[in-house]
């Protein structure tokens, strides 16, 4: 089935096809470790990993490399140290610890390769050497500088991303240009290190031809690690809408510039954006305060219902994050699962192919809104066949319903730890007998019992689901 996405840099939804024979490649900006992720953080990591799901379904016989990296080596962290007194390396180690438990959390798979800044100096040094070779780097106070307008001499190549001339890049610049710079857009590859910070040794200065010791700009590190991890060019580059500019945009840059290559596209060939998340409709940032944790989310509500709210828009429009949104994930899920959990005691859960509108809804760039339609349509299809005393079909159309939600990390738990919610066996047989208690009560007629009794189980977080077949539950 062809797979088609929209590409940034052409404005377009284009038909996808790897470069090489052999294998898929993507790249993804991963976070910067310094601190706990909120959920905004989390939604260029959700779409991504269906995304990837997709290319190990669309190119079986290819090996697909996901590469996501890790930013260890920035001001935030080196603050962060310096407040608590400790090396950078505790604080990086303790918030990609905690950056992946989340994402294990929200059902994210790990990806292929995971290059780290620190680990990747001198693929950055090299690269830096190279521009300055081209003659589209300058050293001025100790910095090496990227010249954007050599670069761009007047082609519109460099804000081509952004669909933004460089004239109206610069007229937009909120910051004040430093005295270093010969432009203004021209941006930091290499610095000198401030006391107390780590430090490496640097490309060499052309004038002395000794190296000048500190660290790099941000732009430089993904480039230098894509590049090693992926080659040139690779397939797909993602992240989210906020990183086209500046970030991505100085990624084809000083690529482009250290490789003397002539297009755009021969660093990455696709380039993809999630939209942003919103509170109140304000774009969730650390910064204005309005951030809501995975952390803190996932103490309230299991991963798998954060993921289905992040996957309930498409990837490339906003999204509203809201309390509602959340409660309207949890009782989506709770739908799916008890076709599934129905399916299961009737007869079983066949092992089944997604359905094809799955995968074709998937293939029309990530299309989630569309697969989650085909999700309740395959749990309506178990409803009609257990309504029909069809347990066969039942089980066939269970099958299908867990292998789609399989593509887009959904509905992989079996149905009843699901609605256990982690409940230990004495918790478990104490629900059931209220439940029979309950049940009991409601066929004498005797209310105030069996409310008295729905109180009780409200008490141990337990949720009563009355349905045709008699009442279920679920942890709250």
């Amino acid at each position: 089935m062809p797979l088609k996405l929209h590409d940034t840099l052409t404005r377009e939804k284009r038909l996808f096809e790897p470069a090489l024979a052999d294998r898929v490649s993507m790249y993804v900006c991963g976070p910067t470790v310094y601190n706990h992720a909120h959920i905004g953080n989390a939604r260029p990591a959700v779409v991504f990993d269906v995304l990837f799901r997709l290319l190990q379904r669309l190119y079986p016989d290819r090996q697909v490399t996901y590469a996501r990296n890790i930013t260890d080596v920035d001001d935030k962290i080196n603050q962060k140290a310096a407040d608590e007194g400790v090396e950078i390396g505790v604080i990086t180690e303790r918030y990609t610890e905690i950056y992946h438990r989340d994402l294990d959390a929200l059902g994210c798979l790990r990806p292929t390769v995971e290059p780290r800044a620190t680990q990747h100096m001198v693929e950055m040094v090299g690269l830096i050497e190279q521009i300055l070779a081209d003659g589209t780097a300058y050293v001025a106070e100790g910095e090496v500088l990227f010249d954007v307008a050599r670069f761009d001499s007047g082609t519109g190549r460099y804000g081509a991303l952004s669909n933004r001339s460089l004239d109206d890049m610069i007229a937009g610049a909120r910051v004040e240009v430093a005295g270093n710079k010969e432009n203004a857009a021209d941006f930091v590859l290499w610095k000198p290190s401030k006391p107390g910070e780590p430090s490496w040794a640097g490309p060499r200065d052309p004038t002395t031809g000794e190296p000048m010791p500190g660290r790099p700009g941000w732009h430089i590190e993904c480039s230098a690690m894509a590049e090693k991890v992926l080659g040139l060019p690779f397939d797909i580059h993602g992240g989210g809408l906020d990183l086209i500019f500046p970030h991505h945009t100085n990624e084809i840059a000083q690529s482009c510039a250290a490789h003397g290559l002539a297009a755009n596209t021969d660093y990455a060939r696709f380039w993809m954006h999630n939209g942003f998340l919103t509170m109140d409709a304000e774009k969730m940032s650390k910064s204005l305060g309005n951030v809501s944790l995975i952390t803190e989310l996932l103490e309230r509500q299991p991963g798998e219902v954060l993921r289905l709210a992040l996957l309930s828009a498409h990837y490339r429009g906003p999204l509203d994050w809201t309390d509602q949104l959340v409660d309207q994930a949890r009782k989506n899920l709770d739908r799916l699962y008890g076709a599934l959990r129905r399916a299961a005691d009737a007869g079983g859960i066949a092992d089944s192919e997604a359905p094809a509108a799955m995968v074709e809804a998937l293939s029309d760039d990530l299309n989630t809104p569309a697969a989650l339609a085909v999700l309740f349509e395959a749990a309506g299809a178990v409803e009609r066949a257990l309504n029909d005393s069809e347990p066969t079909t039942a089980a066939a159309r269970a099958g299908e319903l867990r292998a789609a939600g399989r593509l887009i990390g959904l509905l992989q738990q079996d149905p009843n730890v699901w609605f256990e919610g982690g409940a230990d066996d004495a918790l478990k047989a104490q629900v059931e007998a209220l439940l029979e208690a309950r049940a009991a009560a409601r066929a004498t007629r005797d209310w105030p019992a069996a409310d008295r009794i729905r109180d009780e189980l409200s008490a141990l977080n337990v949720v009563v689901m009355d349905g045709p077949n008699g009442a279920t539950w679920r942890r709250g």
